[in-house]
């Protein structure tokens, strides 16, 4: 197993180019199910989860070639509909293979993910949506077991809470079913945009992409895709605030600022200067000079998109341990997202939990210190990343497997930028 080394305390200047998404990744290789055929994915990043998806895929009979960031699946010929423990423990988002081995198969069998470090995010609104559409769902050892005698039927889906997974698997089972089925109150993230434009260009009718209402006109076939995979957002966002938090400067490339409107925002309220473009966006200090520059103090409350995204909220905490003021942050989507607190306590911060708020005091520019630390989850350890960026001495971050799962060349990438980092083994 291998730890991440930081020697901290250095400005990161310069350009980081943005990887695809791994959140639209995973939906957009479970859809290649729907059609027979070779689909193209391109942008695909080459990540701990998208290599994970892939023998998932390739377990259920798909074919495999990958060239660069380009991927080509072959769905021509399935041998099974099972989705197996083995492979689902390990992510999440394999349940995303349940809704287009239903559309195409009429019955499909997909383990439960279990637990998760971060909530316990259920998979309730699936089986609801798809009972919804005629399904029928058996829940027996630790198995959803789903199967449609005949065409699914469209119907009007009503989700309490928008859960993205939810409407990306209920999404890909509604293109193949008879009649028009309609998602009120779906989740709006850019991903699902992502995932209904591949969709579009497979020959689906879908209206009110971006919208929390989707209305899907089932069609009777689809044909293979070839379409590109959004920039990753979360990986943007991780980057400027890891610039911010070094006092540097630096432009992140190949990203879409319109994805991160509530990010760039609260990055204004902490005294960054910010410039855009189609898809770029700098990042520094007014007055790169001023050795008293004061990092501002601003509260956040996570949300569905286009709120605060839940998954930078530990990110933006390592950054207001440095700032100069209290804050507080609200986390609303997951109970458990707060793991990473512990650790930056060892680092020097001060951080304050009362249920599902955390009061962050601001320690100041040189209130971090190298330590040694243990990533708990995928954003948490990019939290940890960021405060030994920022911290005076040495951090050493064990446990990166879970930075794998979702940062692309992470180590190459900060060492362009400036930074002293690099990896051991335990």
């Amino acid at each position: 197993m291998e730890k991440l080394i930081i020697e901290g305390g250095r400005p990161l200047y310069g350009e980081v180019r943005i990887s695809g998404a791994k959140n639209a990744a995973l939906p957009l290789m479970a859809a290649t199910l729907l059609a027979p055929g070779k689909h193209i994915l391109r942008n695909m990043p080459d990540l701990r989860d998208t290599r994970t998806f892939v023998r998932l895929m390739e377990n259920l009979g798909v074919k495999s070639e990958r060239t660069g960031d380009v991927l080509l699946l072959d769905t021509t010929n399935l041998l099974h509909t099972e989705a197996p423990y083995e492979l689902v423990k390990t992510m999440r988002a394999s349940v995303l293979v349940l809704g287009p081995l239903l559309a195409r198969f009429g019955k499909a069998k997909v383990s439960l993910p279990g637990g998760c470090a971060i909530g316990a995010r259920p998979i309730n609104f699936h089986i609801m949506g798809l009972e919804r559409l005629g399904v029928t769902c058996k829940l027996e050892g630790g198995y959803v077991d789903a199967s449609i005698d005949g065409p699914m039927l469209g119907n009007v889906i009503y989700f309490d809470i928008p859960s993205v997974t939810g409407t990306e698997n209920l999404l890909m089972a509604a293109v193949l079913a008879e009649g028009t089925t309609v998602l009120k109150n779906a989740a709006r993230e850019p991903e699902i945009g992502n995932l209904v434009d591949m969709l579009t260009g497979m020959g689906a009718r879908i209206e009110g992409k971006d919208t929390d209402k989707l209305t899907i006109h089932g069609v009777s076939r689809l044909i293979p895709a070839d379409c590109s995979i959004i920039p990753d957002r979360i990986e943007t966002g991780t980057y400027l605030i890891a610039i911010a938090a070094s006092g540097g400067a630096g432009t992140v490339t190949n990203c879409n600022p319109s994805h991160l409107p509530s990010l760039l925002e609260k990055l204004r309220g902490v005294g960054l200067k910010i410039t855009e473009t189609e898809t770029t966006v700098s990042v520094g200090w007014f007055d790169q000079e001023d050795k008293q520059r004061v990092i501002e103090s601003v509260d956040i409350k996570t949300m569905p998109y286009p709120g605060y995204p839940t998954d930078l909220q530990a990110q933006f905490m390592a950054l207001m341990a440095l700032s100069s003021d209290t804050c507080v942050v609200n986390e609303t989507i997951f109970e458990n997202r707060f793991m990473h607190v512990a650790e930056l306590h060892r680092m020097g911060a001060k951080i304050r939990i009362d249920g599902h708020f955390a009061v962050v005091t601001g320690q100041g520019l040189d209130g971090l210190n190298g330590a040694p630390v243990m990533a708990t989850d995928l954003r948490a350890s990019s939290s940890l990343v960021i405060a030994g960026l920022a911290a005076s001495g040495r951090s050493e971050i064990s446990r990166i497997y879970h930075l794998e799962r979702g940062y692309e060349n992470l180590v190459d990438k900060l060492t362009r930028l400036g930074a002293k980092v690099w990896k051991e083994q335990e």
